[in-house]
């Protein structure tokens, strides 16, 4: 195969991307042509339009997320739905991935996303958006902290609309609070220095925010949606939109990556979050169970990607000199972490504040218990390879900072190093995680699992999983403490069945459409017919226009 910057490999690539300009082109003029006047709706919803918004996906190129709010767009105006693309227009200053890491200040490449913009919604009805000052709200930014801006509310006009009360008092838009996650994600790190750059940014995010929220409120306030369908609801520009349709009371369902290859996730709660409900009586037949079994195998080889990331390259397994090391203590934890800036975290930081407060708290039980092996595990992501993903706060610097690598129970695994963690477990008296995926694993593995964060599986009764840092440590201790650990039963049966909904239900698939693009998260449309978008003939396309049209839930069907 020719290296990745051979001209061959550049010559393929840019092919590959013309051709799918081309499919998009065509796709564009054709939902064009036939949208509404194939099987339309039956629904009466469908006299309201949908609203889609995503500018936190992408830049040029197609994102799994982009691609996703793509061809729910062109279906549900094959089935008859109005939908008006919200567009931001050079309407930010600056947007989340246009961000200069190095200058703050340098612009957004607006022109090539306006490009793409114009490509992907050929022929689509859009409301574009440019970027208009607030005086009044760029004078009460001055002089405010890191801390003040993200506490940051500003008044926002009174909102009136058939769906909503007319209000005299204007409420607060908590400007700080929905621009913080966007921040950390973009600094990746937590914890913010008070320092003019970070302020500088804060003020930029929230005065964008600011406008977002007017333009959003604007277009409500003209259309009467029945539905605005968001992209994650974690980044400023989308959770600020879902906020304003939630005052004006619309219906705003978020999607995310789903937990199947090329597969989505919707949903009326918080996407990143993923929100489940699993009907108290489920349970899981012979094939399901054999289904489900399939899939662990793969995944305790490490076969799996998430979001079209690979994390695994190869799984090694934990060599002799970590082996003799275990054999040394009388028992073995490992504590596998987080990515700090995730935004995974804006739900797990419910017992402790952050993952390093929680990760303090750990050091603690470490220096009480040198009897005990702990093994600091690092997520993957914190230095994903062949992006810019890399942690500016990252668990290897606290583990140094803390002098915890010279303690002789204590043995730390890098982000680089590809040590199977599934050995580890094995292993292991117990697991300590903080809201990993690892934590449902360790459960599926019949290991006890100790939880410092609230995570999706803590939805249902699936890991041992305290209220408060007074019960986390009081636990912690017992743990460490017992002869033996007796794992409640209905852990490990409750984590079957939220995998499985998780993977199969949950988790609508589209790879139907969609193929591996020329950057990891990116894809590329596969040859299809644009007849292939009616919701009539695709299950999946079915499942998310119901769902976002009549408020179905967004669940494959079991068959």
């Amino acid at each position: 195969m020719p290296p990745s910057n051979s001209p061959i490999t550049r010559l393929r690539l840019r092919y590959a991307g013309w051709q799918n300009r081309r499919r998009i082109a065509r796709l564009a003029r054709q939902v064009a042509e036939h949208a509404g006047s194939s099987t339309p709706h039956p629904s009466p919803l469908t006299l309201q339009p949908v609203i889609l918004f995503n500018a936190s996906t992408r830049i040029t190129g197609l994102s799994l997320n982009a691609a996703f709010q793509l061809l729910v767009g062109w279906s549900l105006r094959l089935a008859g739905a109005p939908v008006i693309h919200f567009v931001c227009q050079s309407g930010m200053l600056p947007c989340v991935l246009g961000i200069n890491r190095q200058d703050y200040t340098q612009p957004p490449p607006c022109a090539a996303c306006m490009a793409q913009s114009r490509r992907l919604y050929e022929g689509a009805d859009v409301h574009g958006f440019t970027f208009q000052p607030d005086p009044d709200l760029s004078l009460a930014l001055q002089n405010l902290s890191v801390e003040e801006l993200g506490m940051f509310e500003f008044p926002f006009g009174a909102v009136s609309s058939q769906r909503s009360a007319i209000t005299n008092q204007p409420s607060p838009i908590p400007l700080g609070r929905l621009v913080l996650p966007s921040v950390r994600w973009t600094l990746r790190r937590h914890t913010l220095p008070d320092d003019e750059p970070t302020r500088y940014l804060l003020r930029q995010y929230i005065l964008s925010a600011y406008h977002v929220a007017r333009e959003f409120a604007a277009l409500i306030e003209r259309v009467h949606p029945c539905a605005a369908v968001i992209f994650n609801g974690a980044m400023f520009p989308e959770a600020t939109a879902r906020w304003v349709a939630r005052q004006m009371d619309v219906r705003s369902p978020a999607h995310e990556v789903g937990f199947q290859k090329f597969s989505t996730f919707f949903t009326d709660g918080e996407p990143t979050a993923y929100p489940m409900h699993i009907p108290d009586e489920f349970e899981l037949s012979p094939a399901q169970n054999a289904r489900l079994d399939d899939y662990l195998e793969k995944r305790f080889q490490g076969k799996f990607s998430m979001a079209g990331i690979q994390f695994w390259p190869e799984m090694r397994g934990l060599g002799p000199a970590l082996l003799e090391k275990i054999a040394q203590f009388r028992q073995v934890v490992p504590v596998f972490t987080n990515v700090v800036y995730d935004t995974s975290q804006v739900h797990a930081n419910f017992i402790f504040s952050n993952m390093f407060d929680w990760l303090e708290e750990v050091a603690e039980l470490i220096r009480l218990h040198p009897e005990t092996l702990f093994v600091i595990r690092a997520h993957p992501d914190e230095m994903r390879p062949g992006t810019k993903k890399l942690s500016n706060e990252s668990v290897e610097d606290w583990v140094g900072e803390r002098g915890l690598s010279a303690l002789p129970n204590v043995v730390f695994i890098g982000p680089n190093e590809y040590l199977s963690s599934y050995e580890l477990i094995q292993k292991s008296k117990f697991c300590m995680v903080y809201n990993s995926s690892i934590g449902l694993e360790g459960t599926l593995m019949g290991a006890p699992v100790l939880c410092g964060g609230k995570a999706r599986y803590t939805q249902y009764p699936t890991v041992f999983f305290p209220q408060s840092q007074g019960e986390f440590r009081e636990k912690a201790q017992d743990l460490l403490g017992a002869e033996s650990i007796q794992v409640p039963p209905e852990f490990q049966r409750n984590a079957r069945r939220f995998l499985y909904y998780q993977l199969y239900r949950a988790s609508i698939p589209l790879g139907e459409y969609l193929q591996v693009g020329p950057r990891p998260g990116f894809v590329l449309l596969r040859d299809f017919a644009w007849q292939r978008l009616l919701p009539g003939n695709s299950a999946s396309l079915k499942v998310l226009v119901d769902g976002i049209l009549t408020g179905k839930p967004f669940l494959m069907p079991e068959n």
